[in-house]
């Protein structure tokens, strides 16, 4: 069924935002938008994108609508152009180049609306000797040094799935960025391009360590650092079960409660001698082995230890602070996370599901008065 706008849900109600089909962080920055209540037009390729999950299961496309136009047909950019004469921001995650030859880049976009907000996602920017290169999340994070960061010293990088460099690095920033410049445009009528590279915002989240790194408090290899696994009250230990949990008591206080819930409160006194970090994490090791990961979950119970278990994605929606915060919710028989972060005066809410792809022509086409993008009908 096509759906209609829902006004008044979420900060962004009222801002029109126009999607270029993708796949990886832009629809995801699109999504985000989206769940804070831009309405969002999806403009979809026919057939479908060369790279993607059933449509139907797609979350990232929650809270959105979709039109199929074909950007290589004679009219397919005269359409998006006309959805862009009544859009506040533009989303696009094509190699540098490729907008401009479908005929939807900056230069006519911002010709037909000035005060368009025109974000690009990309993995290594718009220039530069890789601009024009292929590449994903895990190439991106590994030249910035932050996938040198994660993982044990005698193996190779651990792989974060593609949150670090794709969704933190990327879609966030890209978020950041056009939300900035829509500010910009809407105090001096003035749009702008907005060049959101994987690379960039992969190498930004890393300032905190270049500091310390520059200190001399940090040292540039892997499992090494008081953050990194290489500090035995910072990091994950097995349990009898095969589960695990997450240690992370930092601060004095916490420490003292961590060990001696542990049981092994007077084995180390100075949890600072670097030289005994070994010997320390061996016996944190073998404690942690002697019960499962419930027991465990229950000696840490409501106390300030910083101890967690570490929960499956399945696990996880049933844990009782995140059931109690509604952090996941059920949609359409899907359960997913919630929108965030959370807004007193205007809440955000999963509104509707997946958008079909062209599923909403009509309704899109009525709602910001473009009738060309109604199929002509055919004797």
């Amino acid at each position: 069924m096509a759906k209609g706008p829902t006004p008044g849900h979420g900060p962004l109600t009222g801002v029109r935002v126009v999607e270029l089909a993708g796949i990886g962080p832009g629809p995801f920055a699109a999504m985000l938008l989206a769940d804070l209540g831009a309405d969002v037009v999806r403009v979809d390729r026919p057939g479908g994108a060369g790279l993607g999950i059933d449509p139907a299961h797609d979350l990232t496309n929650r809270n959105k609508r979709s039109v199929v136009l074909d950007l290589k047909s004679d009219e397919g950019p005269a359409r998006v152009l006309d959805l862009v004469e009544r859009a506040d921001i533009l989303v696009e995650g094509y190699r540098p180049g490729v907008a401009e030859r479908l005929g939807v880049g900056p230069d006519a976009c911002l010709a037909r609306n000035p005060q368009l907000v025109y974000g690009r996602m990309t993995g290594w920017g718009q220039d530069g000797p890789l601009a024009d290169r292929a590449g994903h999340d895990i190439a991106y994070i590994a030249l910035t040094g932050t996938l040198s960061m994660i993982g044990r010293p005698d193996e190779p990088p651990t792989v974060p799935a593609n949150l670090v460099g794709d969704y933190a690095g990327g879609s966030l920033y890209l978020v950041i960025g056009v939300l900035a410049a829509l500010q910009h445009a809407r105090t001096h009528g003035e749009g702008q391009v907005v060049d959101a590279a994987i690379v960039d915002g992969a190498a930004h989240l890393a300032t905190m360590i270049h500091g310390m790194l520059a200190a001399g408090s940090w040292q540039d290899r892997r499992g090494a650092n008081l953050l990194d696994g290489g500090c035995p009250f910072y990091g994950t230990y097995a349990t009898s079960d095969g589960g695990h949990m997450a240690v992370g008591p930092l601060e004095g206080r916490f420490y003292a409660e961590f060990v001696r819930l542990l049981g092994i409160a007077d084995a180390f006194p100075d949890r600072w001698d670097l030289a005994r970090w070994d010997e320390l994490r061996a016996v944190v090791t073998e404690r942690f082995l002697t019960r499962t990961r419930a027991e465990w979950t229950d000696v840490f119970a409501g106390t300030d230890a910083c101890v967690a278990p570490v929960l499956s994605l399945g696990e996880a929606p049933h844990h009782p602070h995140l059931a109690a915060r509604s952090t996941f919710v059920e949609h359409g028989g899907r359960t997913q996370p919630a929108p965030a972060p959370r807004f007193s005066a205007t809440p955000v809410s999963v509104r509707t599901g997946p958008a079909m792809p062209g599923a909403d022509t009509e309704a899109v086409a009525a709602d910001w008065d473009v009738p060309g993008l109604r199929p002509i009908p055919r004797d």
